[in-house]
């Protein structure tokens, strides 16, 4: 776990190095952010699962008041469909029905794409889960425990390992979430825009009996409040060290 740790703080202080100079050889980045597109496909999943459930309502309705049983127990007949009918009546349906779910489908595919390639000029940091907390680590090797602080603005990656068993880091006001377990390095990332907001952290996986108070939360502030918390805490972290 050591040697996991190790080389999360590597990784973080190199991302962090090379961010720097892109920044300063190209220019600022603009920053694709994901959550808005979360937001819009999933307003078309309840648009379609209502459409679909509102008319599969009324044709039952209808079906059963027009096939009711009547007094005097009368057997019908029902049409007699030629095969290219009979194959229309599936096929056309099936695709009026599918086109919805298929573009859902091809878009939700095509922004996790474009969501796992991360922004080059973001703040790198180590996050180790255990029971029951969120263990972050910055590159200048400050640390907090349930508490993520980070500027506005600027995309914040999260390498993330467990020390013990499977947990998911969950951030719902922006959308993402991600598994962390023991012997493997995941990542996610975000773009907090808003300063001055606090965002909910959970553990959306089961991780023992103290599951439900695995909480944390996310302090957004402005680059200038978090400059001077970052080099503050920075130095305070070389003394203690």
């Amino acid at each position: 776990m050591d040697k996991i740790l190790k080389r999360l703080a590597v990784t973080s202080v190199a991302a962090a190095a090379a961010s720097g100079a892109m920044a300063a050889a190209g220019g600022a980045e603009r920053v694709f952010d994901p959550a808005p597109g979360w937001d819009y496909l999933w307003k078309e999943v309840l648009i379609d699962i209502s459409v679909i459930g509102i008319l599969f309502a009324l044709m039952t309705a209808y079906l059963i008041w027009r096939y009711r049983r009547t007094p005097d127990n009368v057997v019908g007949q029902g049409p007699r469909l030629s095969p290219a009918a009979a194959v229309g009546w599936v096929v056309i349906p099936t695709f009026v029905f599918m086109a919805d779910d298929f573009f859902i489908a091809a878009n939700g595919w095509a922004l996790w794409n474009k969501y796992r390639d991360v922004p080059a000029d973001r703040l790198e940091i180590a996050l180790e889960s255990g029971m029951y907390s969120w263990d972050y680590t910055y590159p200048n090797g400050v640390q907090t425990q349930n508490e993520l602080i980070v500027p506005a603005g600027k995309p914040i990656l999260l390498r993330m390992t467990s020390r013990d068993t499977l947990h998911s880091h969950f951030i719902p006001d922006f959308r993402v979430k991600e598994d962390s377990m023991p012997g493997r390095v995941t990542y996610i990332w975000f773009l907090p825009k808003e300063a001055g907001k606090e965002h909910l952290v959970t553990c959306a996986e089961y991780c023992g009996v103290m599951h439900s108070y695995m909480a944390g939360r996310v302090v957004v502030k402005t680059p200038e409040e978090f400059k001077a918390w970052y080099e503050t805490s920075g130095a305070s972290a070389k003394k203690s060290s």
